[in-house]
């Protein structure tokens, strides 16, 4: 058999050349398994990856720091969805589905992806590789389609306060929701089709190869971002259109439309979706970009693609935190939940 050049194996962040022997297809084996286990390949011979341990330390500091805040902060918000009257409203049935969206990521992948990093290199086997794929898929759709919802309720609950009650029955927000959650499956089980869910070891994570297909990306960039980016720009931008005319009086009959706790909810949402938009629009633009003209994958320096990723990934806690600053109804219940939690341990 011909010996060559795989390319890189990974050792505490660093890229070694190594001699293997036979098949063309970069495979490797998953420890304890049978199953082969494909990895996608940066496409840069002369990359150079993070070649000190600290920056190992500090990727697995960021993920356990996200793990933990995003468990705990999203148990109180949907805990204190349910329990506060106020916060039972039409529009926060999207805030609880979007806080099981980023629930589901720190139950099951991100533990996967640290072991990953502790051990530098996959050691759960190719099925929990695709169940870990899939779910994150899973996670970030759901909460960019959720996050469109919002932003649609918001829309209509503050530029068409009249027709608000009918669109946004009970029983039409649970169909909204459920919709939600069936155009989210819809949109990540192409990638079982095109097997674009593969281990990177540059970032210890089973997730979608931008480099499968040019065309499946693209798609994939605009269908999952772009398009309800807009959406939501659209929605809030027309909101504070409405918000600078009330606060100005453009019209001399109009009246103050927006009270003070509504312009706050928005607010809170507004600044919900800007860093859900700042966190993954750099990994998105780079597969774009990528997908669009595959020379620069190796112009793209292995640390600014592995730091979209992880700053990707911190955004999923960061939703619970800005409800309890920036809400007070929110805010109290957080200390309710916590005081009687103590209270019951004590």
């Amino acid at each position: 058999m011909q010996e060559r050049l795989t390319g890189c194996k990974w050792y505490g962040g660093l890229c070694r050349s190594e001699v293997s022997h036979g098949s063309e297809d970069e495979v490797s084996m998953v420890e304890g398994t049978n199953a082969p286990l494909k990895n996608i390949s940066s496409g840069n011979e002369e990359s150079q990856y993070p070649p000190f341990p600290w920056v190992v330390t500090i990727l697995a500091s960021v993920l356990i720091t996200t793990i933990i805040v995003d468990i705990l902060g999203n148990l109180l918000v949907i805990v204190s969805v349910f329990r506060n009257r106020k916060l039972r409203k039409a529009g926060n049935a999207f805030v609880v589905s979007l806080a099981v969206a980023d629930l589901v990521v720190a139950i099951y992948p991100y533990p996967l992806v640290l072991t990953a990093i502790f051990h530098d290199r996959w050691i759960a086997g190719n099925i929990h590789c695709q169940i870990s794929g899939f779910l994150m898929g899973l996670s970030v759709i759901g909460s960019i389609f959720n996050i469109t919802g919002i932003a649609i309720n918001r829309y209509c609950y503050i530029c068409h306060s009249l027709k608000y009650d009918k669109i946004f029955s009970n029983r039409n927000t649970v169909c909204y929701v459920v919709l939600v959650w069936t155009l989210t499956v819809l949109a990540i089980v192409p990638n079982w089709f095109v097997e674009s869910l593969q281990y990177d070891p540059r970032v210890y994570s089973c997730t979608f190869a931008q480099s499968v297909s040019s065309l499946y990306t693209i798609t994939v960039v605009v269908v999952h971002f772009i398009l309800p980016i807009s959406i939501v720009t659209y929605c809030y931008l027309r909101i504070w259109i409405l918000v600078i005319q009330v606060r100005k009086r453009v019209k001399p009959d109009s009246r103050p439309k927006i009270k003070p706790h509504d312009f706050r909810n928005f607010l809170t949402m507004f600044v919900v979706f800007v860093l859900f938009a700042v966190c993954w629009a750099p990994l998105n633009f780079i597969g774009l970009a990528v997908a669009l003209q595959p020379r620069l994958s190796q112009a793209i320096p292995e640390w600014l693609f592995t730091a979209s990723y992880f700053m990707a990934y911190f955004n999923s806690c960061l939703n619970a935190v800005i409800y309890g600053v920036l809400n007070h109804n929110f805010r109290k219940e957080y200390k309710r939940i916590i005081l009687a939690v103590f209270k019951f341990h004590c």
